[in-house]
């Protein structure tokens, strides 16, 4: 579905660290937007215009941001823009590349059809998670409950609107979006849920029991993660960028957010997406392409 939006002019640029063609990209791009008209800004130090640069916290500000790397940056902008509606355009540079729907090669045309409104943005599930009461976070991908310094099993117990599911002994536990269904969540043997359905996976990572099955849960209801006071401590990971130490009775609260991630994608169909970059029934040759 292709939304309506204003009339894009402040395109702001975000780059894999220490990627050297990131950097030779972003200043490509620095140089054609602005010809075309644009104004361009950019987080990277690397940035080649100074006045140009801004913090990552001032990206809501731009009309339009293009990530120049791989899943891992689009992570990291999602994280800055907080509960902004500002669409990214991603751009992969890097292995994956299954949020970053554009190469290299179509970098300009890409960012011309979505200032013109000619591609789909997708509103992308995020999760709201608290640990300890303290200030919320947004996740795109997952919530993983993991073990901290050694290598013992977890004891977690999970409730549901204050109704208990279950306890778990495990490696950890993640608890996912439909985008992040294909990340970390698919590893450990969770469903894959397609993307634009508001609901969240739970999947025990290594459960030492043959009971202990994923879940799919819906909006509108909070999931409660506690470690019991007699099991080892815990780290609360949030897309793989930041951890936070939890003890034993923390209460970690995890529900689907009302502010979703506004992405651009390609037309791509999302099973084509999933042969490409995973070999999803890589095993069966495709004899026809219609139904």
């Amino acid at each position: 579905m292709i939304e309506t939006t204003v009339q894009m002019t402040r395109i702001g640029l975000i780059l894999k660290p220490d990627h050297a063609g990131a950097t030779a990209l972003q200043n490509e791009l620095v140089q054609a937007l602005t010809a075309r008209g644009h104004e361009v800004v950019g987080t990277s130090a690397s940035f080649p215009k100074a006045s140009g640069r801004i913090l990552p916290s001032q990206l809501y500000t731009c009309d339009l941001i293009c990530s120049l790397g791989g899943d891992g940056t689009i992570l990291g902008a999602s994280a800055d823009l907080g509960t902004s509606d500002t669409p990214i355009l991603g751009i992969n540079l890097g292995r994956l590349g299954f949020l970053a729907a554009f190469d290299r090669l179509e970098v300009l045309t890409a960012i011309e059809r979505a200032i013109n409104d000619e591609l789909p943005i997708a509103k992308r599930v995020r999760l709201e998670v608290s640990v300890g009461g303290m200030t919320s976070q947004l996740a795109l991908n997952d919530v993983v409950v993991h073990q901290a310094n050694v290598a013992r099993l977890l004891e977690l117990e999970v409730w549901l609107d204050g109704q208990f599911v279950s306890s778990y002994r495990a490696d950890g536990l993640i608890v996912c979006t439909p985008t992040g269904s294909t990340a970390y969540n698919l590893a450990a043997g969770g469903p894959i849920m397609f993307p634009g359905q508001s609901v969240m996976g739970v999947t025990p990572i290594c459960p030492h029991a043959l009971t202990n099955r994923p879940l799919v849960v819906p909006q509108g209801v909070e999931l409660t993660v506690v470690a019991p006071r007699r099991s080892n401590s815990a780290i609360v990971t949030v897309d793989g960028q930041t951890a936070t130490p939890v003890e034993p009775g923390t209460l970690v609260s995890i529900k689907v957010s009302e502010s979703p991630l506004h992405l651009f994608e390609s037309e791509k169909p999302y099973f084509d997406i999933l042969r490409e970059k995973l070999h999803w029934g890589a095993h069966a040759a495709r004899r026809n392409t219609e139904c």
